[in-house]
């Protein structure tokens, strides 16, 4: 099994949700342009749990997001890139670090779609919308998301007004529904929380 390319970050990455990063450290600039020599370039994003991103010394999630490089563009000593979720995965082993981190996964399933969490889907979206029109989130409450109903739920994780922990909960659920009901519970907590302040 080849070792993957990896990116521990300091935020949860969801699947169909997009990955802009301004890459300057050397070891990840390394690893970008060995990316673009591949026909498909992907990456793991795990969160770390403990630590900083530069440097190494983290302590890093066992489940994460591939990322799919679409662009890059460089600029002065920097790179930006954008990539996009694609599949979760677990962690089974990391490898060396050198020349950047890397480690043995395993995919985890895709979630699918049942017709009936359509009500679902609209409460959660619909709380969604109306915290992020209430409070200053950073994301626009009239934001775009993916006909695609899968996708969709992946989206209103990663726009949900959360901390990185509550997401990588979000990250581990195992069914559209449990996701779907966390990001309602969550978003409620995390609306009370902001009311009272």
């Amino acid at each position: 099994m080849t070792a993957t390319p990896m990116f521990p970050l300091g935020s949860v990455l969801f699947p169909h949700t997009p990955l802009p990063l301004r890459v300057f450290e050397p070891r990840y600039l390394t690893m970008i342009g060995r990316l673009l020599d591949e026909d498909d370039p992907q990456f793991g994003v795990v969160l770390i749990e403990r630590g900083h991103e530069v440097g190494g010394g983290d302590r890093r999630s066992r489940i994460g997001t591939m990322a799919r490089l679409l662009s890059v563009a460089a600029d002065a000593d920097v790179l930006h890139t954008v990539a996009v979720g694609t599949t979760r995965f677990t962690v089974d082993s990391w490898t060396d670090d050198d020349p950047y981190p890397r480690a043995e996964l395993r995919a985890l399933p895709d979630l699918t779609w049942n017709d009936a969490l359509a009500p679902v889907r609209i409460e959660a979206e619909a709380i969604v919308r109306r915290v992020l029109a209430r409070f200053d989130t950073g994301w626009d409450a009239d934001v775009e998301l993916s006909d695609d109903p899968v996708a969709a739920a992946w989206q209103l994780a990663a726009i949900a007004p959360l901390g990185e922990y509550d997401r990588y909960t979000l990250l581990q659920s195992t069914t559209i529904g449990a996701l779907l009901r966390q990001v309602i519970d969550l978003t409620l907590d995390a609306e009370a929380l902001w009311a009272a302040e």
